[in-house]
């Protein structure tokens, strides 16, 4: 009985050996090196640098909270917002009234901060992640008072400025138009240290 038993649990554990070694191992660094290879720039994360030094992350968000720079979607993570160690939305649903207390709260304070009682969804709303990156350029049009005021330049210029880094459709076809709140806030800091 023993002699039975030992004689089908050694392929067993060769097969559960075999299969470690190629799927936990094998797989994963081949995979990695020709992510790297292929596309260098999104295999370690889509780093945006400034002079050198990493700012941050083409697919992370940012909390920027300065009255001359664009503000994000809410973020839903803990500790701190865009915490990436704590991806998650805020799991309310629509009929949660703690839902509609935080929409209402951020509706006023944006009316406050930015002079406009329309704020589009996107800027009330955390994303499901609560690591999004984007705005949409409604959510970037309704900023640019506030922004051109902050660092002394006209509203025209500024909202250039969002149109230039409005990224399209992928493809022309998926997703929706949207704007890289870091990305912006790079080019805004870049346009206001040539002035």
């Amino acid at each position: 009985m023993f002699s039975i038993i030992k004689k089908q649990l050694k392929p067993a554990y060769l097969m559960l050996l075999w299969m470690t070694l190629l799927t936990g191992l094998a797989y994963p660094l081949a995979m990695t090196g020709i992510a790297r290879m292929l596309f260098p720039d999104q295999a370690e994360g889509s780093l945006i640098r400034r002079d050198g030094a990493v700012v941050g992350s083409r697919l992370v968000g940012r909390d920027f909270a300065s009255p001359g720079s664009f503000h994000g979607r809410p973020s839903a993570t803990a500790p701190y917002a865009y915490n990436a160690a704590a991806s998650t939305g805020s799991n309310l649903g629509p009929t949660n009234p703690a839902l509609a207390d935080a929409v209402a709260e951020r509706k006023t304070t944006l009316a406050a901060e930015n002079g406009g009682e329309n704020a589009p969804m996107d800027l009330l709303t955390a994303s499901g992640s609560g690591l999004d990156p984007h705005i949409s350029p409604e959510a970037a049009a309704f900023q640019v008072p506030r922004v051109a005021k902050a660092r002394h330049l006209s509203q025209e210029v500024v909202a250039a400025l969002v149109e230039r880094n409005t990224e399209g459709r992928l493809w022309g076809l998926w997703g929706e138009p949207r704007v890289n709140v870091l990305g912006l806030n790079l080019a805004l800091d870049a346009l206001t240290a040539k002035e």
